[in-house]
């Protein structure tokens, strides 16, 4: 019995931000249902497609749409059409939760926006995550999480100070929305569960994103400055950075004095703890342009491999600045289980990073594979005694 077991979930939810928060709902234990249109979420397009090895000529299946919606079954209707949208709104009174992430107000006019639904079901805990939010002068705007990071800021700090704009690699604003959705959906769960009222939760990226943001957002307000691109250095701590090394980078943290003092016994360079522009975390940081220069030329004929046993063995934070394949065959990330088999649904095999929550009573993998589109279509109405309707795509 995982923690969400019993809870009912709808999901109309395409590529990120939404299909993420179902998923983290289904690891726990949550059963979520995934409505698709017979198109599928758009998600299902992107490359890589994996193959079945015995069946080289069929169609391969998304290894990005796998990595978000294990653990979910599949519905496909269409919602154009007055008997299949008259199924999804009788799957979303069965639920315990709807979760989507369509423009505002799509939904509602198909009737299956909250104050419809919860006209009939008080209890419903609704949640909708879009760009911008449900209201407000930018709520019918559609975002991405590129434009999202671009509007949010993220792209004012991100890079070299010199460099044109970059975003984030890892997409930030869905994944960061989709964390506050299923903490937000989670919390309002155990209201609903006590005094029998849901909600509307309202999830807007660009709020998510200025969420996670707080060191930026409150730099700006103590200082009246905006926050400025610093590569991978720290605007308040130093040495904090990655590092140029003989045979390339490292990353290296001496995020107080103590740990300052190490480096300077490290290198043998009790010059640097003396210098008066690096005798506190304040004026490090200051002076951090000057203070990458002494370390660089210090760490110029050591490979990083060396410099990395220097450090730790002194107990400075510091790492290799590594590749995904890499980091994926860590041995703590081995230890910690969070790299399992996946079968997708054509039959091929693959691997999927599972949840990387441990608690001591459970543990949170795959116990359903990734969907084929309408995969579960009989099967879910049937539990509600719905006719299949006509149409309805079975598998994709």
């Amino acid at each position: 019995m995982l923690p969400l077991s019993g809870i009912k979930v709808v999901e109309f939810g395409q590529v990120a931000a939404g299909p993420f928060c179902g998923m983290l709902l289904a690891d726990m234990g949550a059963d979520v249902v995934k409505v698709e249109s017979p198109e599928g979420d758009g998600l299902r397009n992107w490359p890589p497609h994996t193959a079945n090895p015995a069946e080289p000529e069929a169609p391969g299946f998304s290894e990005n749409f796998a990595s978000l919606n294990r653990n979910k079954r599949s519905v496909a209707l269409d919602l154009r059409e007055a008997d299949q949208l008259a199924a999804a709104r009788r799957l979303a009174l069965a639920a315990d939760v709807v979760l989507e992430n369509f423009r505002p107000g799509a939904l509602p006019r198909l009737g299956l926006g909250y104050d419809a639904l919860a006209k009939e079901k008080p209890a419903l805990v609704y949640c909708s995550i879009s760009a911008f939010g449900q209201i407000g002068p930018r709520a019918a705007e559609g975002g991405f999480d590129l434009t999202v990071q671009a509007i949010g800021g993220v792209m004012s700090v991100t890079g070299e100070a010199d460099g044109r704009p970059v975003k984030c690699g890892v997409p930030l604003a869905d994944f960061s929305a989709g964390l506050y959705a299923a903490f937000a959906i989670v919390s309002a769960l155990r209201k609903a569960s006590r005094d029998g009222i849901g909600q509307h939760i309202d999830i807007a990226m660009l709020g998510a994103t200025l969420g996670i943001a707080a060191l930026q957002t409150s730099e700006f307000f103590g200082t009246g400055r905006d926050p400025v691109k610093l590569g991978s250095a720290h605007p308040r701590n130093a040495p904090y950075q990655a590092f140029r090394a003989k045979d390339g980078y490292f990353a290296m943290a001496a995020g107080n004095d103590k740990l300052w003092l190490s480096v300077c016994e490290a290198l043998g360079r009790p010059d640097l703890a003396a210098d008066p522009r690096f005798s506190s975390t304040a004026l490090r940081a200051k002076n951090q342009e000057a203070l990458c220069e002494f370390l660089e030329a210090a760490f110029a004929d050591s490979p990083v491999s060396e410099l990395l046993d220097l450090f730790a063995a002194r107990g400075v934070p510091c790492a290799p600045i590594n590749t995904y394949s890499q980091v994926l065959a860590d041995p703590q990330v081995a230890d910690m289980g969070w790299v399992r088999p996946l079968e997708l649904a054509n039959g091929a095999r693959t691997l999927t990073f599972v949840s990387p929550l441990r608690m001591s009573r459970e543990t949170f993998g795959v116990y359903r594979r990734p969907p084929a589109l309408g995969e579960h279509t009989a099967e879910v109405l049937a539990e509600l005694g719905i006719p299949v309707p006509k149409g309805p795509a079975q598998s994709a």
